[in-house]
């Protein structure tokens, strides 16, 4: 199965909370796994934010981010595109997205996933009625 993770649902493997189990398991059934080029810095973004607030230690931190990049060396990284950027446009237009949130949608369509997984309510159903599977973490 060709799991693609949406920032959001990716960050459950390094942040410790609802769903952290669910994409765990979802991870251990795929056997390809990608995210787009936008997913580590949003996710160092959020480890940062919560270092910031003192939800994270500077070594959970460190350690944190460094699974990130170690997993990332076992994932598809796939790259914004001029195709991934006229999608994204078009899921604009139809649904009711963040920038990002599009960009990763149109990533999954692009490549294609079998699953799409995130917590986002308003990007999962964007993507399932883009006519992909969805999983919300």
């Amino acid at each position: 199965m060709r799991v693609f993770l949406d920032s959001s649902g990716l960050a459950k493997r390094y942040i410790r909370e609802p769903g952290s189990d669910a994409v765990q398991a979802i991870l251990a059934e795929a056997n390809e796994a990608a995210v787009s080029l936008i997913a580590p810095p949003e996710i160092v973004s959020a480890l940062n934010r919560l270092r910031r607030q003192s939800a994270l230690s500077d070594e959970q931190y460190v350690q944190a981010k460094g699974a990130l990049f170690s997993d990332l060396e076992d994932m598809g990284v796939l790259n914004l595109t001029v195709q991934v950027v006229q999608s994204a446009i078009g899921l604009l237009e139809r649904f009711p997205l963040r920038t990002l949130d599009a960009l990763h949608v149109a990533c999954a369509l692009e490549w294609p996933a079998d699953l799409f997984v995130t917590a986002d309510r308003r990007q999962l159903a964007a993507a399932a009625a883009s006519g992909l599977r969805t999983r919300k973490v």
